[in-house]
């Protein structure tokens, strides 16, 4: 059994979803595993990581925009409001997604459907420098 890890950053532009695909495809396809498993985790609580279609931008735009009725920044109906309006409702939002994917690696590649992509999703409205941690397992 072989182990790899990498600590990918990522540079948000704020809000919204960030597709983070290729890089990891790339690192995978460097590896010496043919079966196994990838997980994929990303180190914060005001950001998440989906699969998600990436073939239609409409996917991403309709996601963000479900996101923004369902988890509003209002900070009257919150009593955590000292890092600004879009602290509490960026964990909540976290806490509703995944802060972390399992993804199976067969004949070398992770097994993502055909329309299929791996998705930072920034909860706050300014940019930041986001890790996400990559665990290959197998042989």
């Amino acid at each position: 059994m072989k182990q790899f890890v990498r600590k990918l950053h990522v540079e948000t532009s704020g809000k919204g979803l960030s597709e983070i695909t290729r890089p990891i495809l790339e690192w995978v396809a460097g590896l010496d595993i043919a079966t196994g498993v990838l997980t994929v985790y990303i180190c914060h609580t005001s950001a998440s990581l989906t699969i998600q279609e990436n073939a239609d931008p409409d996917v991403v735009h309709d996601l963000e925009r479900f996101f923004a009725r369902l988890v509003p920044e209002d900070n009257r109906l919150y009593q955590h409001t000292m890092e600004g309006p879009d602290d509490m409702p960026a964990h909540i939002r976290t806490a509703l997604t995944q802060t972390h994917l399992t993804v199976p690696v067969v004949d070398g590649t992770p097994t993502l459907g055909t329309w299929q992509g791996i998705y930072l999703f920034e909860h706050r409205r300014r940019p930041h420098r986001r890790t996400v941690v990559l665990h290959v397992i197998g042989e």
